[in-house]
């Protein structure tokens, strides 16, 4: 049965889709069978630039999108609006695993794909916010001065410096105001963007090129083989070439990748509008993509209209990867985020929060995005991005696009694989995960209060990256 999609510009939801200029209004749901030459799993990013690319390739084929709820409803429209050059694998490991040529080119492509997006939105009439204002990553102890320095030598070994630069403690406090700045490092390609207008947009661009968008669909299996399709709520929609599954952390919901990827809870606060003397004491002019040397990750941008957006770690992971989004909200932590910004800026304390929310991700067991496609199964997927899906989405989709319309790929790029590799059965994969994240936690803890780290935080690192 259909599910109508409610969001609220209250408290509780995303500030995207509160503000993403479309009243979300539900398009129709599938209502019988159909036939198309592509058929896609997911109205998010994914399967949106999916559906983009391979139209570019060929603006005849028949394309529609099947999407259980309704588009942006996933990590497309609850980020925290980083358009971002970086990759899921950082460049030291990817160099570490792949070798000096694949990682440079990756990056590469990482870095080309944020302007393109850029020109998309121009040529679209995409009002994203599109605002290409680099990524910082603050040190915020000395303890975190060593990966900043590790972050500028890994794309130094690449060649890559020219893109980048080391900024010491008086010139990181100037480009932001925050307490404890010792360093930074800056890379000079990346974005902030609104990605509710983002995906909400591209849905529309789409409809305009004829691509049928069905919501309030939900998948239950794909057939491979000469009559691949999609078996869905609502019908069954039969593809000539392509049935493609495109639903990141909700991909999960289907059999055969129950294992490749883990749902990965993340929590973001957004502050009221700040006045002009607040972001005077903030600092943060150039509005870049913001974060600092943790491990439990946090992620912070400057909307368009003066809000901080700060985000962190989720609710815990839960027992057989189950995604209860009632159980997000409630065990999500917002009060460790409130903590966090006013570590940042004690000069805010009286600044109100008008937005929190939190929502999945999905996590492959080795970090790195899978992209294929089979010919003689024709079923393809595209999934796993760690948490950097505007841009890696946008690339993964485009290889995908390619594979389907016949074109060899060009260079090796290390997502091209036919799956992830598994993730532990349960119970060991609940134990582990839970165990990695309260280390992470308790390595942030001690390094907040000046104290040793835990002595179990080499093997936490090794199990919890990259």
């Amino acid at each position: 049965m259909r599910q109508t999609p409610t969001v609220s510009p209250e408290t509780i939801g995303s500030y995207w889709l509160a503000s993403c200029d479309d009243d979300l209004t539900p398009r129709p749901a599938l209502a019988g069978d159909e036939i198309v030459d592509v058929a896609i799993m997911g109205g998010g990013f994914s399967g949106l630039w999916t559906a983009y690319f391979l139209q570019r390739h060929n603006p005849d084929l028949s394309i529609a999108i099947v999407e259980r709820q309704y588009c942006g409803f996933g990590a497309s429209g609850r980020n925290g609006g980083w358009c971002s050059p970086r990759f899921p694998i950082n460049p030291s490991a990817l160099t570490r695993r792949f070798g000096i040529e694949t990682a440079r080119s990756m990056l590469l492509a990482q870095q080309a794909m944020v302007d393109e997006v850029g020109q998309i939105c121009t040529e679209e009439g995409i009002d994203a916010h599109f605002n290409p204002a680099g990524v910082l990553t603050l040190a915020r102890s000395t303890d975190q001065l060593p990966s900043l320095r590790n972050s500028f030598d890994a794309y130094a070994k690449l060649g890559m410096t020219d893109g980048c630069e080391l900024l010491d403690a008086s010139q990181a406090q100037e480009a932001v105001n925050a307490t404890e700045v010792h360093g930074a490092f800056r890379l000079r390609a990346g974005a902030t963007i609104h990605p509710g207008r983002l995906v909400r947009g591209l849905a529309r661009a789409l409809e305009r090129r004829g691509i049928r968008i069905y919501e309030g669909t939900e998948v239950l299996r794909a057939i491979d083989g000469a009559e691949p399709a999609l078996v869905t709520s609502g019908g069954t929609i039969r593809a000539r070439r392509a049935v493609l599954l495109a639903g990141e952390a909700f991909m999960t919901s289907q059999a055969e990748y129950r294992r490749r990827l883990i749902p990965m809870a993340s929590t973001i606060m957004l502050t009221a509008p700040l006045t002009a003397e607040q972001w005077k004491q903030v600092g943060w002019s150039g509005g870049e993509c913001l974060s600092s040397y943790v491990h439990t990750t946090n992620y912070l941008s400057r909307t368009a209209d003066g809000r901080i957006l700060f985000g962190s770690r989720g609710a815990p992971y839960r027992y057989g990867s189950d995604m209860c989004e009632t159980a997000l909200r409630e065990n999500a932590n917002f009060g460790w985020i409130r903590d966090r910004l006013l570590e940042w800026w004690p000069s805010l304390e009286n600044v109100p929060f008008t937005h929190r929310w939190a929502g999945y991700l999905g996590i492959p067991r080795d970090w790195l995005p899978t992209v294929h496609f089979d010919p003689e199964r024709r079923v393809g997927h595209s999934y796993g991005y760690t948490g950097h899906g505007v841009i890696t989405s946008a690339i993964c989709a485009r290889a995908l696009a390619g594979l389907v319309a016949g074109h060899a790929p060009g260079a090796h790029a290390p997502y091209l694989r036919q799956q992830a590799p598994n993730w532990e059965v349960e119970p060991l994969r609940w134990a582990g995960i839970r165990y990695v994240q309260n280390a992470f936690l308790r390595m942030d803890l001690a390094e907040a209060a000046g104290q040793q780290p835990p002595l179990d935080s080499g093997l936490a690192k090794y199990l919890g990256e990259p």
